[in-house]
């Protein structure tokens, strides 16, 4: 039965296939948009079609290959949402390594990383918690964390823009906590600005105050900061804050993110009252020990509605790494990559998408107008429909598309956006309860972004079709 069910997605593929090549000029509209956007239509692939499959009312240089940003997020979600299922979660077992007496481990407590996604601070904080409440207060011996489900290579968070501390660049783990991500507030009050780090993590130090610059605009005030974290035992800043700015949030990748684990739950650890006697470190499950209980995350199905609502990069190579975690039993790119590619040729036929790490973070990875398409129309008529859809951004209300004012609620689009590349694919709902897929894509050294200037008229455009 599951092999007849798979011909016939493929040739449903196929006949889609065949039905998105029947190309259309652009309409009048649209062109004229590209016109005041000043966007060539050589630097853009359009595809306008029904959801539920049938001959494109647009297709654009479909055939294509382009830069998706992290629209290849939508590949990356609906991939796991098929061989993991929505109901799938991730589960970090903890493991005692010693009999426990009078609220002493005696030995190590031990845990192990299976990729969760979402192991945010009030989620590490109920896990220890549950260590507590089955009578832990103190480690005799070591606070160990095994990270190896994961199998990647070294990690140079300046590598892709040279923007080391902007949290996209954050690398994924197998116990991936808080996203690595440090959030700092800082507010003027009485001719300083008090600084306020959340989490705190262990060994790090931060200033308690900044001088507040008077007089000034506010402007970079990040820059202004002058921040120094060649010590992180004690971070400086040299520079002023402009008072002009109020208070402000800067969220950052912190600048040591092989120790970031480490120093967040030494330290949650020690604020939750509990004592290591020995240290927490990086190690492995001894063989054969089980574990004392397992912490599960959120269903795939929440976590994808978070990676693809917020474009969340790591959080999408974690997903993209526990395809191979699940088939091959470590999580490794060249893995997921055959994984997916795999799934994607049984699933429509043809070449797969060019992908590297899942989340769109890439200047190789490549997927065409007509991918996309085959991609939106299977997922329409799929029963993982609602799952996918749900997780996509609501035009003018949420995630990626809320600040956006134009064809409110007509549409749920993903996003995608790099320096020369901008983009979204989706679905826009149009008259009488239809509704059609769009993929619209610029990649242009100067022009790109000026394509989200013609998504509102494409979407308009759209919402009208018969």
């Amino acid at each position: 039965m599951l092999r007849w069910f798979r011909l016939a997605c493929c040739l449903l593929a196929c006949l889609a296939a065949q039905a998105l090549a029947l190309a259309q000029p652009l309409p009048p509209e649209i062109e004229a948009a590209l016109v005041q956007a000043e966007l060539p239509r050589d630097a853009i692939t359009v595809l306008v079609a029904p959801a539920e499959g049938g001959p494109a009312r647009i297709a654009h240089r479909i055939d294509a290959p382009v830069n998706p940003a992290s629209i290849a997020k939508l590949a990356t979600t609906f991939a796991a949402l098929e061989l993991l299922g929505p109901t799938y979660t991730w589960t970090t077992p903890v493991y005692f390594d010693g009999p426990v007496r009078e609220g002493v481990l005696q030995g190590n407590l031990v845990i192990k990383g299976q990729g969760d996604p979402k192991l945010v601070m009030e989620r590490l904080w109920l896990l220890l918690h549950q260590v507590q409440s089955l009578g832990v207060r103190s480690i005799a011996g070591d606070l160990v964390l095994d990270r190896s489900a994961f199998a990647l290579p070294p990690h140079d968070p300046a590598a892709f823009d040279g923007l080391p501390l902007r949290p996209y660049n954050a690398s994924p783990d197998a116990l991936l906590v808080n996203y690595k991500a440090v959030t700092l507030t800082i507010t003027p009050e009485n001719g300083v600005a008090r600084v306020r780090a959340d989490p705190p993590l262990a060994g790090v130090q931060w200033p308690a105050t900044v001088p507040v610059a008077t007089g000034t605009e506010c402007g970079d005030w990040i820059t202004a900061l002058g921040a120094d974290f060649r010590n992180l035992a004690q971070v400086r800043f040299a520079g002023r804050f402009p008072g002009s700015c109020g208070e402000r949030v800067w969220q950052l990748a912190f600048p040591d993110p092989a120790g970031y684990s480490l120093r967040a739950v030494a330290a949650l650890w020690r604020d939750m009252g509990g004592q290591v006697r020995g240290v927490v470190r990086d190690g492995t499950v001894p063989a054969g020990l089980k574990p004392a209980f397992e912490f599960a995350s959120p269903p795939l199905a929440e976590v994808v509605r978070d990676i693809n609502k917020y474009s969340n990069n790591v959080m999408a190579q974690q997903v993209f790494l526990t395809l191979s975690l699940q088939q091959r039993g470590t999580g490794t790119f060249e893995g997921s990559r055959e994984v997916l590619g795999a799934w994607w040729r049984e699933r429509f036929g043809g070449e797969a998408p060019v992908t590297q790490n899942g989340s769109g973070l890439s200047r190789t990875e490549s997927i065409t107008a007509r991918q996309l398409g085959q991609l939106l129309q299977a997922a329409w008529v799929s029963p993982l429909m609602p799952d996918l859809t749900a997780s996509l951004p609501a035009l003018g209300l949420d995630g990626t598309l809320r600040r956006q004012r134009q064809n409110v609620g007509l549409a749920h689009l993903k996003t995608g956006s790099l320096n020369d590349v901008s983009g979204v694919a989706g679905y826009v709902h149009g008259a009488q309860g239809r509704r059609w897929i769009l993929v619209a894509i610029a990649n242009h050294p100067r022009r790109a972004g000026a394509i989200r200037n013609v998504v509102p008229a494409l979407v308009e455009w759209a919402a009208r079709l018969q």
